[in-house]
C-alpha cells in the first residue's frame, strides 16, 4: 500500500481517520499502532513479524539500560548489534555473497547458494529508529519509560514508516503523550499531503519514462544521456520530497509535527550545503550517531577528513547493497573532504550553484544505474562518446508529455524557494490563524485542483511505487 494508490486514498486513510477521531484521546495511540501494523502488513505478514520482533528487542534492551545502569554499555552493545544484524542479513547478505563469488569469477549458484533474501520494505528506516532510541537511552536523553504501546507506535507510525523522515524518539516522545488536534492543523496537513501527491504523480512519474529510456539504451547519445540524467535528477527529488511532504502532512492530520526533510537542495552552493538541505533527517542522523561518535572535527584535520569520507561511504551503502551506491558514497565523501580542505564549502554565487548541480547530477547517474557498467554508458554519452544526435528509433520513444514534464520540473525546482514560502505562509496555518482566509483561498483552490488532477492521473496510469521504498 502506497500513499499514491487508490486503496490508500479512498480506503485506508478515510477509514483510519474516522476511527482515530471517533476514539477517545487516551486510546488513540493504540489506533495508530493497530492501523500502522495493518498498513505495513498489507505487503507481507512475515515482514510485519520481523518488524514487531525488532521493536520488542529494542524496547527490552532500552528497559534493561534503564533498570540496570551499571551494565548499560553491555546492554546497548547487544541491542545495537541485534538491530544491525537485521539490517545486515536482510539487506546485505545477498550483496556479500555476490561479491565473494565475483572474487573467484563464479556465481552464488555455483557455490551452492540457490536462495535470495527479499528486502523488507522500510527496514533501513525502522532499524535506524531503533538504534537512535537505544543510543539516546544510553546517553540519558530519554529519561522516562513511555510504555511499550507508545514506543511501538513510534516505530511503526505509518506516515514515516517505509521512507522516512528518520525520526528520533527523544524528539517525538512528548507528542505521543500530549499532542494538540485542531481543524487548522488538520487542513494544513491535508494541503501539504496534496502538494506531495501532485509532486509524485504530476511531476516525478511524468519524467520517469525519459529517465528509464536513457538508462535502458545501451549507448545513449549526448542528448539522450543528458536528458535522461536530468530527468532522473528531477524524478528522484520530486518523488522523495513528495513522499516526505505527504508524510509530514499525514502526521499533522493526526496531531504530530514531524521534521522537514528537504530545504530546496538544488539551490545549494556546495556539496556540504547540499547535505544540509537533502534528506535532512538522514544527514542529522549520520552526524549525531556516527560522525560525532567517531570524533567529528575534534580529532585533527586528517582524522576529520577520514571521518567525513567514512560516514558518506556508509551512507551510500545504507541506500543500497550494490557497488554503485558504494561509489556514490565515495563520490560525495570525496567532495565533502575536498570542500572542507579548500574552503569550497563556503562558496557563493551562481557559478557555485551550477558546479554543485553538476556534481550532484554525476552522482545521481551512479545512484540510478543498475550496475557500474550501465553508469559508464551514461557517462560516455554525456561526454559525447556515443554521438550527439538522437536516433530516429529512440526519438519515437521520447513522448512530448515527458519532455514537457521535464521542462516543468526544472521550472518548479528553480522557483521552489518562492513556491515553498507561499506554501509555508498561506497553506499551512499557524496557531490561531484561519485557513480559509481571503489571502489563502486562491492557493488552497489551486492545490485542491492539483490534487484532483493527480487523482485523475492515478486512475489512468499503472502502479508506481516511491523510489525510496527500495532502500
Amino acid at each position: 500500500m502506497v500513499f499514491s494508490s487508490e486503496v490508500f486514498l479512498f480506503g485506508f486513510l478515510p477509514a483510519f481517520l474516522a476511527i482515530y477521531y471517533l476514539t477517545p484521546m487516551r486510546w488513540r495511540n493504540i489506533v495508530i499502532l493497530i492501523g500502522s501494523y495493518g498498513f505495513y502488513g498489507w505487503w507481507r505478514l512475515d515482514f510485519l513479524g520481523l518488524l514487531i520482533l525488532t521493536t520488542l528487542w529494542t524496547y527490552a534492551f532500552g528497559r534493561l539500560m534503564m533498570g540496570d545502569p551499571a551494565r548499560r554499555k553491555l546492554w546497548i552493545t547487544i541491542g545495537v548489534v541485534g538491530c544491525l544484524s537485521v539490517l545486515g542479513v536482510f539487506k546485505y547478505l545477498n550483496f556479500f555473497i555476490d561479491s565473494f563469488a565475483a572474487l573467484f569469477s563464479t556465481t552464488p549458484e555455483e557455490l551452492g547458494v540457490h536462495w535470495r533474501l527479499l528486502l523488507p520494505i522500510g527496514v533501513s528506516f525502522y532499524v535506524f529508529h531503533c538504534i537512535s532510541y537505544l543510543v539516546d537511552m544510553y546517553r540519558g536523553d530519554v529519561e522516562e519509560d513511555v510504555g511499550l504501546v507508545n514506543f511501538a507506535a513510534f516505530i511503526v507510525l505509518f506516515p514515516q514508516l517505509v521512507a522516512g523522515p528518520i525520526l528520533r524518539f527523544k524528539d517525538l516522545a512528548h507528542q505521543f503523550k500530549h499532542r494538540t488536534h485542531s481543524l487548522d492543523l488538520f487542513l494544513g496537513g491535508l494541503m501539504l499531503f496534496f502538494v506531495g501527491l501532485a509532486k509524485k504523480v504530476l511531476l516525478a512519474d511524468a519524467v520517469a519514462p525519459l529517465a528509464d529510456l536513457a538508462f535502458q539504451t545501451p549507448d545513449p547519445s549526448f542528448a539522450l544521456a543528458w536528458g535522461g540524467a536530468v530527468a532522473y535528477m528531477m524524478q528522484l527529488y520530486f518523488d522523495f520530497s513528495g513522499y516526505s511532504d505527504m508524510a509530514v502532512g499525514l502526521g499533522m492530520m493526526i496531531g504530530f509535527r514531524l521534521i522537514r526533510n528537504f530545504a530546496t537542495p538544488y539551490h545549494s552552493h556546495s556539496i556540504t550545503e547540499f547535505w544540509n538541505r537533502w534528506h535532512i533527517s538522514l544527514s542529522t542522523w549520520l552526524r549525531d550517531y556516527l560522525y560525532i561518535p567517531l570524533g567529528g572535527n575534534r580529532v585533527g584535520r586528517g582524522r576529520t577528513y577520514v571521518n567525513l569520507f567514512m560516514v558518506m561511504a556508509l551512507g551510500g551503502l545504507w541506500h543500497g547493497a550494490a557497488w554503485t551506491f558504494v561509489l556514490w558514497g565515495f563520490w560525495h565523501g570525496g567532495w565533502l573532504v575536498l570542500e572542507r580542505a579548500t574552503g569550497l564549502a563556503k562558496a557563493n554565487g551562481a557559478g557555485a550553484v551550477l558546479r554543485t548541480l553538476f556534481l550532484v547530477l554525476i552522482g545521481w547517474v551512479l545512484f540510478r544505474a543498475a550496475n557500474v557498467e550501465e553508469a559508464l554508458h551514461i557517462y560516455a554519452g554525456m561526454f559525447g562518446l556515443n554521438g550527439f544526435g538522437v536516433p530516429a528509433v529512440t526519438a519515437l520513444s521520447m513522448t512530448g508529455e515527458s519532455l514537457a514534464a521535464l521542462a516543468l520540473c526544472v521550472g518548479v525546482a528553480a522557483l521552489e524557494p518562492y513556491l515553498g514560502q507561499i506554501a509555508r505562509e498561506q497553506l499551512i496555518p499557524q496557531p490561531g490563524s484561519t485557513l480559509v482566509a481571503t489571502n489563502t483561498l486562491v492557493p488552497t483552490l489551486l492545490v485542491t485542483g492539483l490534487a484532483a488532477l493527480a487523482i485523475m492521473k492515478l486512475a489512468e496510469q499503472s502502479f508506481s511505487p516511491f523510489l525510496y521504498f527500495q532502500f
